[in-house]
């Protein structure tokens, strides 16, 4: 699916940009991966798993995003920069068509600047305006308070927990939590 383009201000005044990737887009969300998953232990990858992720095979999935009725990904830029992405996946299965499933990351610099609440305003307007959608789905890892409270805050509610799902390089094990978010129909 396609976004156009949409400005919007943050919280310090800067503008930033909502709008889908393009191809040329593709080395900056590989920087992009790379860098959250080096600033934090809440995204399901180390730094190192990146590296099966090529310029090519990006290409192609921003090409398979933008044409795909099922997949819907938004990018914030600041200042040319990548801030942030999110990524709904809506199944086409006819028993788990009616849920939407959610991904979300921001690059550090960029937290606490309103981009999440944004971001998830157009993916929320995206479901609603999708037949057949009845909720929203994500997961977060254990800790992670900053996007507890923004799931929170847009809705979500958590519905379940995998005890130990989450085993960080030093043996840490870390609890993640399932949410949803129902869709009024």
């Amino acid at each position: 699916m396609f976004f156009a383009p949409k400005e919007i201000t943050l919280k310090d005044g800067r503008t930033a940009i909502l709008r889908s990737p393009v191809a040329e887009d593709a080395q900056g969300l590989l920087d992009y991966l790379h860098q959250i998953s080096a600033e934090t232990d809440f995204v399901l990858r180390y730094p190192e798993e990146c590296s099966q992720y090529t310029l090519e095979k990006e290409k192609e999935i921003i090409e398979w995003w933008s044409t795909s009725a099922d997949e819907f990904t938004l990018t914030c830029f600041v200042d040319g920069k990548i801030a942030g992405n999110c990524n709904l996946h809506f199944d086409q299965k006819i028993k788990t068509r009616h849920r939407a499933q959610v991904a979300i990351a921001l690059v550090k610099e960029f937290w606490g600047l309103g981009i999440g609440t944004k971001m998830f305003e157009e993916m929320i307007r995206v479901c609603e305006a999708r037949e057949g959608v009845l909720q929203i789905e994500l997961d977060f890892i254990e800790g992670n308070s900053r996007a507890r409270g923004l799931y929170e805050k847009m809705g979500f509610r958590i519905v379940g927990v995998r005890p130990n799902a989450i085993r960080l390089k030093d043996g840490t094990l870390l609890n993640e939590y399932s949410m949803i978010r129902e869709i009024k129909r």
